[in-house]
């Protein structure tokens, strides 16, 4: 049987700094202000850093300075996960997000996109966003799409929404992004660390010729080694291709195509680019059998899945758009279930937790691009991948 996988994270929770009675935790859990959780993650890291200071230093200087975008605690967790704490790490996020469950009232205001909806075009193939909640109280503007950049033929190449997906946590908010890909080019790009140290072609960044051109960025997937999956780019192979394993694919066309490796997408002449990440966990329109028990590690280390944690996944409809979502609070089951109110028939996961959920839409502006994040509260800057960065990532071209 295939060891359990183990995705990485930047950031882990730490125990409360004073006690407080039991009555009152179980009343504010779920609650706690982002910008507490924060500060707890790095006294937790510099914690953990003194416990491993046995180590030599100078593998977490390097860790520290290493080339490309990456946060303190990014590179901190990922520090420790590589000197001995790996499965510390996994118990102790696993203990604080399955225990602090989303609050059950509405959204924070500014967790709630606020752009005012525009007119979608007469004709448009759009999937329709269910908001009948049960309690029957819907955001202003939800499940409406929002066109964005037009694309050569003169029709949105985007549209974005969002929508309540948990009707048992209801402040809990995902952003849907569709795009046409007939009036996209899609493009994969290594970074500094991942999927690994070797030379790419590049510089870890969208490149400089494409930020005018640019319709959209957004995260890829898991740590190469905490997945079994492959990544191909330009002829190049950091590991190889397994059978089985979800898979984001761009052909040479700049068209992305998701499936399960051999089943539903297979290496062809016309194929430039394969990211994979996990299995499936949407296939012919529903989500697939087993998300809550992630039995053998199928979906990363255990009970990671029931995690309320910031998610994102990639998938594609009847229509052939691409579909992205994301958003905090979210478990492996219900991302699955709003890849599918989004429309997608094959949906995969992407990358978890707060420092690795990263999208952005962009609109041109004089003679470069403007990009505005899919969430509001969505971490990290909106403009990240201009920059060189640690990690793979996505980026789309309006034809």
């Amino acid at each position: 049987m295939r060891p359990p996988y183990s995705p990485q994270c930047d950031e882990v929770p730490l125990e409360p700094d004073t006690v407080e009675p039991l009555e009152r935790q179980d009343k504010n859990r779920g609650k706690k202000p982002r910008s507490v959780r924060a500060r707890r993650i790095r006294r937790f890291v510099l914690i953990g850093l003194l416990c491993l200071s046995i180590i030599p230093v100078g593998s977490y200087a390097q860790a520290l300075t290493y080339p490309g975008n990456a946060s303190f605690a990014d590179r901190s967790v990922g520090w420790m996960r590589n000197n001995g704490a790996n499965d510390l790490v996994n118990a102790v996020e696993n203990w604080y997000y399955t225990n602090n469950a989303p609050s059950g009232a509405r959204p924070e205001p500014g967790a709630v996109p606020h752009a005012l909806m525009a007119p979608v075009p007469v004709g448009a193939t759009l999937p329709v966003l269910k908001v009948n909640h049960a309690s029957g109280t819907s955001l202003p503007n939800e499940g409406q799409w929002l066109p964005g950049q037009l694309g050569s033929d003169g029709k949105p190449a985007i549209y974005t929404s969002f929508i309540q997906p948990d009707d048992n946590h209801p402040s809990v908010i995902a952003g849907v992004a569709l795009i046409r890909q007939a009036a996209s080019t899609a493009h994969l790009v290594a970074g500094t660390r991942q999927p690994d140290t070797n030379t790419w072609p590049g510089n870890a960044a969208v490149p400089r010729n494409d930020v005018s051109h640019l319709l959209a960025t957004f995260n890829a997937g898991f740590k190469a080694k905490d997945i079994s999956g492959g990544f191909y780019f330009n002829g190049q192979y950091s590991r190889a291709l397994i059978t089985g394993e979800a898979s984001a694919v761009i052909t040479k066309d700049g068209r992305i195509g998701i499936g399960a490796w051999n089943q539903g997408v297979w290496m062809t002449p016309q194929v430039a680019a394969v990211r994979q990440n996990l299995h499936l966990i949407v296939a012919n329109g529903h989500p697939e059998p087993g998300l809550t028990s992630n039995a053998g590690g199928t979906w990363g280390s255990a009970k990671n899945q029931l995690q309320f944690t910031w998610r994102s996944g990639l998938g594609t409809d009847a229509n052939g758009n691409l579909i992205y979502v994301a958003g905090d609070g979210l478990t492996l089951e219900t991302l699955a279930k709003t890849l599918v109110q989004a429309g997608a028939i094959q949906g995969m996961e992407l990358d978890i937790h707060s420092g690795q959920v990263n999208f952005s839409s962009w609109a041109p502006q004089g003679t470069t691009s403007v990009p505005t994040k899919l969430l509001p509260g969505m971490p990290n800057s909106s403009d990240r991948y201009l920059n060189p960065d640690q990690r793979d990532f996505f980026y789309l071209t309006v034809k």
